[in-house]
């Protein structure tokens, strides 16, 4: 399916809107960075792998790596806010998208708590 959000195929998931194009496929972006892979493959060995975002929402329950190897704990946790932002843009029902601005001030909203952090525990 690739980057087309499903109330594009369906209206029984809503109407389209911008949050079908730009939101949804920032999503799946972020998604695939952060799984280190593209959505489908025809490489793909397991056949639970093929739908990508379940694939990643089951690893990030169950604890695992996502798909890219985090040299420091705090790059593991960047890597899972990230998917669960990337989820949060690609839920079935578009009303229930954030808005880029949304987007936007929650990864700056955890960027300056990241920088408070670093700047308490400087010696």
């Amino acid at each position: 399916m690739g980057y087309i959000a499903p109330e594009v195929f369906s209206q029984n998931f809503g109407n389209v809107s911008y949050k079908s194009d730009i939101i949804y496929s920032f999503g799946m972006m972020l998604l695939e960075i952060v799984g280190g892979r593209k959505n489908t493959g025809d490489t793909v060995q397991n056949t639970s792998q093929v739908y990508f975002p379940e694939w990643v929402y089951n690893r990030l329950c169950e604890g695992e790596e996502l798909g890219i190897k985090a040299e420091e704990e705090e790059h593991g946790l960047i890597a899972k806010r990230l998917t669960i932002v990337g989820l949060w843009c690609i839920q079935w029902y578009p009303m229930g998208r954030p808005s880029m601005k949304t987007v936007n001030l929650t990864q700056t909203e955890q960027e300056k708590e990241r920088k408070k952090q670093r700047k308490r525990y400087k010696v």
